[in-house]
């Protein structure tokens, strides 16, 4: 996906999202993970609007938020402020952190991988992932499972009706897959105008799979992966898990 989309739209993701709600559910899988490698250094490689970024760093962390979209990154300075333990980068995930091979913890969550152009580009992030953590460092990545949605039909997820710039907005999100083609698909309707007046977005993610997962990061020097269904550490399966998240260790 372009960055210039996150640009001009990132409010709108981030509306969508119940921050307090999904934070709540993933901090005590986080916090095992940076306590079985004694975390200081975490880096966000896709951080959005930098909310895992600023849950991290009021733990005591030392973080790095990086991401493609400079209107994202702006977005987290202007929220967040930056510090010696708290820093910004406008950066691809498929390109390592500068100097690499410092962090303890290196994140890609959020689904952000699905949306890279093409499955080279999903092994260079992963190796860009890696080679930014240090010996013995963990990898974490997360995507929406797509093997367990429905061949076919749409799947509603949100509706949300919201203000943005003093204006009423009704956002919807739905998910589509066909075979191994699966879409986002998002429409805002902007409610205050005499003629209804309509923005959309769909967005293909790429159906990467698990196995897609643990080759790239052997391929990238992993030394371990192990992958879950979801943040309560369920075992992964194919059909029904509604995560597929990859912890691998360098």
């Amino acid at each position: 996906m372009p960055a210039d989309i996150f640009d001009e739209h990132s409010w709108r993701y981030e509306a969508m999202v119940n921050w307090p709600k999904r934070l709540a559910n993933e901090a005590p899988f986080y916090r095992k993970l940076f306590a079985d490698v004694q975390a200081s250094r975490v880096l966000d490689a896709a951080c959005g609007t930098g909310h895992h970024a600023e849950m991290f760093h009021s733990w005591g962390l030392s973080v790095e938020g990086a991401d493609i979209s400079e209107g994202m990154i702006e977005r987290c300075r202007a929220r967040l402020g930056t510090s010696d333990r708290l820093r910004w980068v406008v950066r691809s995930f498929d390109r390592p952190a500068e100097p690499a091979g410092v962090f303890d913890v290196v994140l890609c969550v959020g689904n952000s991988l699905s949306l890279a152009s093409d499955m080279d580009t999903v092994g260079r992030a992963i190796g860009a992932m890696l080679d930014s953590a240090r010996p013995g460092g963990l990898c974490v990545i997360h995507v929406l499972n797509v093997w367990s949605l429905p061949d076919g039909p749409m799947v509603w997820q949100k509706t949300l009706k919201t203000q943005h710039d003093g204006r009423d907005h009704l956002l919807l999100k739905a998910i589509h897959r066909s075979g191994t083609d699966t879409r986002v698909e998002v429409l805002d309707v902007m409610l205050d105008q005499p003629s209804l007046e309509r923005w959309s977005e769909s967005t293909p993610l790429l159906p990467i799979t698990a196995d897609d997962l643990i080759s790239f990061a052997k391929a990238a020097g992993a030394s371990q992966v192990e992958t879950f269904g979801d943040y309560r550490r369920t075992p992964y399966d194919r059909t029904t898990s509604p995560d597929l998240i990859a912890v691998c260790r360098k």
